[in-house]
């Protein structure tokens, strides 16, 4: 595969830039969006959600990527989509607002639980149960997951050695994949996973955040609870060119 050092609006960044790119990049993190032309594979571009109009400098690029297939948003700042929209159609469009969390709760206590049940982390053997009822099991393979609880933090509810629920930690902060078992939902596992998760991600350096649909009232009195704040909406999408 051949390297181009530059196109239109880019070039490749020196070793000796990297470090004043990140001490940049690291200040809009999550603010990210991710276009896709192989549904399991992703490049990123930042761009800070107040200078949507930057979003051009990407598609008027003529090498950077190949602006005939269509780009797969996930969960992208809202007018960062909005600013795709005026050279691309998006479809199957679903919103999610970014709650964050900046003072994460102290306790992780779980004498709350039955003796039967265990808070557990999560392996990458785990990932198959967990992948089997992930809600956008489309559009992420499991051995993404596998490779995530490989290196970050998940954890488990397991009931008699059953594993009844669980949440996931994903890129950068990102808190993701809470789900529990039809059989096992309404005993306030959700709870204890978000707030030992949430501790976690934020001893890691990390400012804890997830993505609630707005229909999710649920979820969102759930975060709130834990001092989630909502921060932005985001839109996750398949834009195709006009």
């Amino acid at each position: 595969m051949e390297i181009v050092p530059e196109g239109k609006n880019f070039r490749i960044v020196p070793e000796d830039e990297l470090q004043a790119v990140a001490d940049f990049l690291v200040r809009y993190m999550p603010e990210s969006l991710k276009p896709n032309s192989q549904i399991y594979e992703s490049v990123t571009v930042f761009c800070p959600s107040a200078r949507a109009d930057l979003v051009d400098l990407v598609t008027s690029e003529s090498i950077l990527l190949d602006l005939t297939q269509p780009l797969y948003l996930n969960f992208t700042h809202e007018a960062i989509v909005n600013r795709f929209e005026k050279r691309y159609e998006a479809h199957d469009k679903i919103t999610g607002d970014v709650y964050a969390c900046d003072n994460p709760p102290a306790d992780v206590d779980t004498d709350g639980l039955p003796p039967d049940v265990e808070l557990v982390r999560l392996q990458p053997e785990h990932m198959k149960a967990v992948h089997d009822l992930y809600p956008a099991s489309d559009i992420e393979c499991r051995e993404v997951f596998e490779k995530l609880v490989a290196e970050l933090p998940a954890y488990g509810i397991f009931v008699e050695g059953q594993l009844a629920a669980w949440m996931v930690q994903s890129y950068y902060g990102a808190m993701f994949s809470m789900q529990t078992r039809p059989e096992f939902r309404r005993k306030g596992y959700g709870i204890y996973l978000a707030r030992r998760l949430t501790k976690e991600v934020a001893a890691r350096g990390y400012k804890p955040f997830v993505v609630i649909r707005p229909e999710n009232d649920a979820s969102r009195s759930l975060y709130t609870k834990l001092g989630f704040e909502k921060r932005f909406r985001t839109v996750r999408a398949v834009l195709r060119p006009r």
